[in-house]
């Protein structure tokens, strides 16, 4: 689980999730023109008020857990439904973002299969 590898996926992670959840909420980072019908998802999202706000929380969360490896494994699975999402968002309504969605998805499955001893009592009777 100490690995190089480990560590720096951990690292890189843990960055991009702290980066594009404070994004979401300072907007440093100009997000590129995308097809009408991801920016009407987004724009629902904001409208409800809290719904896009949450997730860049959790994201930030996630994202501060795993930089400083604290919880991981609790961060890597509330990370799973977000992380799915991602790529889900990007294949069906926002292709061009695709690759960093899949590096995501890639990262936290790969971390979960590192850390599934911690998993492992969930599956025993």
């Amino acid at each position: 689980m100490n690995s190089s590898f480990t560590t720096i996926l951990r690292f890189i992670l843990g960055l991009c999730l702290l980066v594009f959840g404070l994004n979401k909420f300072l907007d440093f980072i100009h997000m590129f023109e995308m097809p009408p019908a991801a920016a009407n998802f987004l724009e629902s999202l904001k409208n409800t008020g809290y719904v896009f706000y949450l997730v860049a929380a959790i994201e930030i969360v996630v994202g501060i857990l795993l930089v400083i490896k604290k919880w991981v494994p609790f961060a890597l699975i509330v990370l799973a439904p977000i992380s799915i999402n991602i790529l889900l968002f990007h294949v069906f309504l926002d292709i061009s973002g695709s690759l960093v969605a899949i590096l995501i998805v890639l990262c936290n499955v790969i971390l979960i299969y590192k850390y599934w001893k911690a998993y492992r009592p969930l599956f025993q009777y």
